[in-house]
């Protein structure tokens, strides 16, 4: 959504900010006359042209030189005429949002399961969370918000059901037809999987919002050479800030973690020195939310400022010209090390803790149960997957099938296919 000028007239005092262009074309209408523009005639004038150059004329006032402007998108695969009043990027948001694979994040796993509580996470409160600290920064940054938003919606919706134990089995299930990656299927899924048109497969999105997925299923390559737009490289940033903070937060609520133990880390100790400089000693769980909500303003905080800084070389520069440079958005050194320090501890004291273990294994075992089932038997997949056959090998489409389950929907599958009965499994 394209924010009005007012919402960016201020800024924290820790982040100083650049002047804005609709900020220099207002102190600019003080000193000189306002201009008539050309008025169109009713002959002349559609919904479509007047609400897109609106949307464009906002965009040149309150995005940076460098962002990505939707007048310069390449378009989609299928062609299509231009809406009255959403850009492309806006379409390509609420797209994601109504897809039923975007709903079906609501039933799969960030790291804990079900069966551990429902204070935790899910992939799909994680994507809101994503998208809200990917936001923020965006616009504080005079990026894309619309082409942010719906790269974070995006940014998970391949992931398989129960988490990262999921991804490990289909992956090593899928080993003869290259693996399975949660990115790659989540591009699957928006240009094949997903049946909303009569005219074509997919979701029929903006090609810079497939390219930014692209870049996260190909992130080793996307690290050298010719960059990434700056909205795909902070949506990655996010998203990293958001899983780190909420992990620690759910690992402390489920008596996984204590205060104590965090405490030997250097971002932690800063995050806690901040807290109680603020608000002096408090319960513990007042600590836990307010040391999580710490983490997540010092990471986001020092983003923007160190990007401020570089990107105040690229002024005048467009989305094109900064990629080929290799700009890039980072945090500074000491924070990258402090972070990198958090991701080990959180590695081997959480998601190796002796209480997710079982649960882990136990949820692999049903998986790779299933993928033997359907492998052994393809008749048993749903219609849809057994068409895809004619194209695929059998166990890419049988992984394509398990990935986009969630949790409960697989033990329901796997409950059934383990019975006496031989027919096809469900669709989702």
């Amino acid at each position: 959504m394209v924010q009005s000028p007012a919402s960016l007239q201020t800024a924290p005092a820790s982040l100083q900010l650049p002047p804005t262009d609709w900020q220099w074309a207002h102190e600019k209408s003080v000193c000189e006359p306002a201009q008539t523009p050309p008025v169109a005639s009713d002959s002349q004038r559609s919904p479509a042209m007047t609400g897109l150059r609106l949307y464009d004329q906002s965009e040149h006032l309150l995005l940076a030189s460098y962002a990505m402007h939707s007048a310069d998108t390449e378009g989609r695969l299928h062609p299509e005429p231009p809406h009255a009043y959403r850009g492309p990027f806006a379409r390509d948001r609420d797209r994601i949002l109504h897809s039923s694979a975007f709903r079906r994040l609501s039933g799969k796993m960030q790291v804990f399961t079900g069966e551990m509580g429902i204070y935790h996470r899910t992939r799909l409160t994680h994507t809101f969370e994503v998208a809200s600290v990917a936001r923020t920064i965006a616009r504080a940054l005079r990026l894309n918000e619309d082409l942010t938003e719906a790269l974070a919606l995006m940014h998970d919706i391949g992931h398989p059901p129960f988490g990262h134990c999921g991804e490990d089995v289909l992956c090593e299930r899928m080993s003869a037809v290259g693996g399975f990656s949660h990115n790659e299927f989540a591009l699957v899924i928006v240009t094949e999987l997903e049946q909303r048109y009569a005219e074509f497969s997919g979701l029929n999105l903006s090609r810079e919002t497939l390219a930014g997925q692209d870049v996260r299923a190909h992130k080793a390559e996307a690290a050298v050479g010719r960059a990434a737009l700056l909205e795909v490289q902070l949506v990655d940033a996010a998203d990293s800030i958001a899983y780190d903070a909420h992990d620690v937060d759910d690992a402390l609520q489920m008596g996984l973690l204590s205060i104590d133990e965090l405490s030997e880390l250097a971002i932690v100790r800063r995050a806690l020195d901040l807290v109680r400089g603020k608000r002096g000693m408090m319960p513990i769980h007042q600590l836990r939310q307010s040391l999580v909500h710490e983490l997540i303003d010092l990471q986001v905080s020092e983003l923007v400022n160190v990007s401020v800084e570089m990107l105040r070389r690229q002024e005048g520069r467009n989305h094109n010209d900064v990629c080929d440079l290799g700009v890039r958005v980072d945090h500074g050194e000491t924070l990258r090390r402090e972070r990198r320090e958090l991701e080990a501890f959180l590695f081997d004291a959480v998601y190796r803790h002796p209480r997710l273990i079982p649960v882990r294994d136990s949820a692999a075992q049903r998986l790779s149960e299933l993928f033997d089932v359907l492998t052994r038997d393809p008749d048993r997949l749903p219609l849809r997957f057994r068409q895809r056959l004619h194209d695929h090998p059998l166990e890419k489409v049988v992984g394509e099938y398990l990935a986009g389950m969630t949790d409960a929907f697989c033990d329901q599958q796997h409950q059934y296919a383990m019975a006496t009965s031989r027919g096809p499994l469900a669709d989702w």
